[in-house]
């Protein structure tokens, strides 16, 4: 069952920003990509998590109009797919890119700083 699950949550990736990224006509969604799909157990709900190109304003912008096209979004995939009941969804802001980007940059300026620290030679200046 957890296998069928993560199917339909990459079917359902697929064809969610397939949607968001040429057939939403909504000023306010900006460049937003969707970086995966968590079905629940019971499959009547799903996150779907959503990067946002951008700051936080865009981010909630494109958050509020992703929730106003959400029954657009669930009937056309539901059709698509042929699903007998599309599960609901609730966008969710995944920033765990820009995490991942901002720790590497700081463990990076660490590695510098203790280069610096020791000196040309290899010894403790």
């Amino acid at each position: 069952m957890k296998y069928h699950r993560g199917r339909v949550g990459e079917a359902l990736r697929e064809e969610i920003e397939t949607l968001v990224e040429g057939e939403l006509a909504d000023p306010r969604i900006g460049l937003v990509s969707v970086s995966g799909v968590e079905v629940a157990e019971d499959g009547r709900s799903a996150q779907v998590l959503v990067d946002v190109e951008g700051d936080d304003e865009e981010a909630e912008r494109s958050l509020e109009g992703l929730d106003a096209a959400k029954a657009y979004i669930r009937r056309e995939v539901a059709d698509r797919l042929r699903l007998r009941r599309a599960p609901e969804l609730f966008f969710r802001l995944d920033r765990a890119e820009r995490e991942k980007a901002r720790v590497e940059e700081l463990l990076a300026r660490a590695k510098r700083r203790s280069k610096t620290r020791r000196g040309p030679g290899g010894e403790n200046a």
